[in-house]
């Protein structure tokens, strides 16, 4: 189990970067080109629908991390920051245990070949990055920095 304390200390871990609105744009567009791709899978593989799903909802949320400025290329502290950001109101609720569920849906599928059934709700999938474009567009310049300052405190 992670912590956001030990996400911070890792090399890879949570980082500040500069907010980048071109790398929001970019991930918002990546993600939606994953959602087309799922689409295509659909009753044809449970490895890459797995994949697929769970890749469509990590590129949306890194896009409001892009827009937070916020860098993490550890997968276990994306998803434990998600955590915090939902426990914040900036995510909606139920984003951390979606992408923990879908994340070990994706291991299980890809790395044990256990062929588990992949669920697909394309109206939910296509209504979560219109609440994250949403969230990324309402964004106001003292709510990044007061998020940023939050997870970024000084540990006493």
């Amino acid at each position: 189990m992670v912590d956001l304390r030990w996400c911070k200390k890792q090399k890879r871990g949570l980082k500040l970067i500069e907010p980048n609105n071109n790398l929001t744009k970019e991930y918002i567009e990546t993600a939606e080109e994953t959602l087309n791709v799922l689409k295509s899978l659909q009753n044809k593989s449970n490895i890459w629908l797995a994949t697929t799903k769970y890749y469509y909802e990590y590129f949306t949320v890194y896009a409001l991390f892009m827009k937070l400025g916020i860098k993490c290329e550890i997968h276990d502290c994306t998803i434990e920051l998600c955590k915090f950001l939902e426990k914040e109101k900036l995510l909606p609720k139920g984003t951390y245990g979606l992408l923990e569920k879908d994340k070990k849906l994706r291991v299980d599928n890809q790395y044990y070949l256990k062929n588990l059934e992949v669920k697909i709700d394309h109206d939910k999938l296509a209504d979560f990055i219109l609440e994250i474009k949403q969230i990324i567009n309402t964004l106001t310049f003292d709510e990044i920095n007061s998020i940023r300052n939050k997870i970024f405190k000084e540990e006493k």
